[in-house]
C-alpha cells in the first residue's frame, strides 16, 4: 500500500467504529460509538467528511437503505469497511507498534 492510503487517527477511529457496529452502521451510530469509546466529543461534519473521503480512498464503501417514517421519509445511508480499509488498519497498527517497541521502560518512569 502506498503513502495515498496512509491513514490518520480519526480516519482510523472511524473505520474502527464501522467495523464494531457491523451492517448497521450509520453516521449517528458511527459518531455515537466514537464518542463512548473515547471519551471524545466528535462533530456530525468531522465523521460525514471523513466517511466520504474513506470511500473515496476506496477504503469503505456506502449504500442507501429503505426510507423509514420515523425519519420523515429520508434513508440513510449505511457503511461497510473494505479490504482496503483492512489493510490500511493493520498498517497503521503495526506502523505504531514499532514505534512503541522498546518503550515501555521510558514510558514507565512517567
Amino acid at each position: 500500500m502506498g503513502n495515498a492510503s496512509i491513514i490518520g487517527e480519526f480516519e482510523q477511529m472511524v473505520l474502527l467504529a464501522v467495523l464494531r457496529i457491523g451492517v448497521e452502521a450509520h453516521a449517528a451510530l458511527i459518531r455515537s460509538e466514537i464518542e463512548e469509546a473515547t471519551g471524545r466529543e466528535v462533530s456530525r461534519g468531522a465523521v460525514y467528511t471523513t466517511l466520504d473521503r474513506l470511500e473515496n480512498k476506496g477504503l469503505l464503501s456506502s449504500w442507501m437503505g429503505e426510507s423509514r417514517p420515523v425519519r420523515s421519509g429520508r434513508a440513510r445511508r449505511y457503511y461497510t469497511v473494505e479490504p482496503e480499509g483492512l489493510e490500511a488498519l493493520n498498517e497503521a497498527r503495526a506502523a505504531l507498534d514499532r514505534l512503541w517497541a522498546g518503550l515501555d521502560p521510558v514510558l514507565g518512569d512517567l
